[in-house]
């Protein structure tokens, strides 16, 4: 009996003591809580050249979600099924950054689209890798807007913790203006708080001798959820696309857009048993106004669930891969041509899209 008391209060006292921490934390993120307007300006940066957009000159314009600098080829991913949550070392987050910037250098596209790009967050360890682009990145015109910004996320063991990250568009070409739109969340609160607030980054390019633009539209839609909120941002950016064309402005979105277009044949990558599944996009409403641009020759996109370069087998049958990154290009612009560049995912676990178009 006089064992059994000092137990229950102890007892008590640590479930009182959760309680308290718990709730600390549920007010800590309710009050710090990234609550974005339907739409905000964003910043855009100034560059020592510019490219002028002219009909009849072909440009390029790439897509690349990097994976905040940390998913490369030896990383799984906890959320995949794998076992990390964060790079073992500063080092390999700088090795991937730099890499990728030497690939972005490389292919010197006109209009760049990346996504899970890190600004401050400790995941990796605290760089700015806006800043890191816009100093290798000189001739380039920069907008950055976060859809990650928690103050500290409570989840795994050890928790992913404080995170900035969002998306980037760089362009050699002069700006009118950058805009944040934000799309629809599925999450409710409490989970609302410490999860991603997802939106387009819509960048307006005026055109030589026109009074129309060239919107650049970069996107990253959901993942994680139970497919609602994949339709309804898709919903959401094929009304905002709709409205462009009804305008008469040439419209280019890319980016990822974790489904895929129920125009392209993907049976080349059946998902695998206890994989994550992408959803599906029907495209054909856009029939009239857009086309729709997904390589299935090379996949976009790899599992998590282990590292690559230690995988047994990296053939599809046995290895998941999938093809969810993509563009719409409204159809007063000509494709000259649009590929997947295979990386082997050495530094993501994504691989860049590049495409070639004129404007008509």
């Amino acid at each position: 009996m006089y064992i059994i008391k000092p137990l229950l209060k102890l007892l008590l006292a640590l479930v009182i003591a959760a309680i308290l921490v718990t709730g600390s934390l549920l007010g800590f993120l309710t009050i710090t809580e990234y609550k974005p307007a339907a739409q905000e300006a964003v910043n855009v940066t100034h560059s020592s050249s510019s490219t002028p957009i002219t009909p009849g000159t072909p440009f390029s314009v790439l897509t690349w979600n990097i994976g905040y600098g940390a998913l490369g080829s030896d990383t799984d991913f906890f959320m995949d099924g794998g076992k990390h949550v964060t790079p073992s070392s500063k080092q390999k987050v700088t090795n991937n950054l730099t890499a990728i910037s030497d690939q972005l250098i490389a292919m010197q596209p006109t209009i760049a689209f990346l996504q899970e790009v890190d600004q401050d967050s400790k995941r990796t360890y605290d760089i700015d890798q806006t800043a890191y682009f816009q100093q290798r990145l000189t001739s380039y015109r920069t907008a950055y807007t976060p859809n990650f910004k928690v103050g500290y996320v409570p989840y795994p063991w050890p928790p992913i913790g404080r995170v900035d990250s969002g998306l980037m568009t760089l362009t050699a070409t002069s700006v009118n203006s950058a805009t944040r739109i934000a799309l629809p969340n599925p999450f409710t609160w409490p989970k609302r708080t410490a999860n991603l607030k997802r939106c387009l980054l819509v960048t307006r390019i005026p055109v030589s001798g026109s009074d129309k633009e060239l919107v650049a539209i970069n996107l990253h839609l959901e993942a994680y959820d139970d497919g609602s909120g994949k339709e309804a941002q898709t919903k959401k950016l094929f009304e905002i696309l709709e409205q462009e064309a009804q305008a008469g402005n040439y419209v280019i979105a890319g980016g990822d857009f974790n489904q895929t277009f129920n125009s392209i044949d993907i049976s080349g990558y059946p998902v695998l048993k206890d994989r994550w599944q992408p959803g599906t996009i029907d495209v054909s409403t856009l029939a009239d106004n857009y086309q729709t641009l997904m390589d299935n020759s090379v996949p976009s996109c790899r599992s998590l669930d282990q590292p690559l370069d230690t995988a047994e087998s990296k053939d599809p049958a046995d290895f998941q891969y999938y093809v969810i990154d993509g563009f719409l290009v409204s159809n007063n612009i000509t494709v000259n041509s649009f590929s997947t560049q295979d990386l082997q995912f050495e530094n993501s676990d994504h691989n860049p899209l590049l495409l070639n178009v004129t404007l008509q």
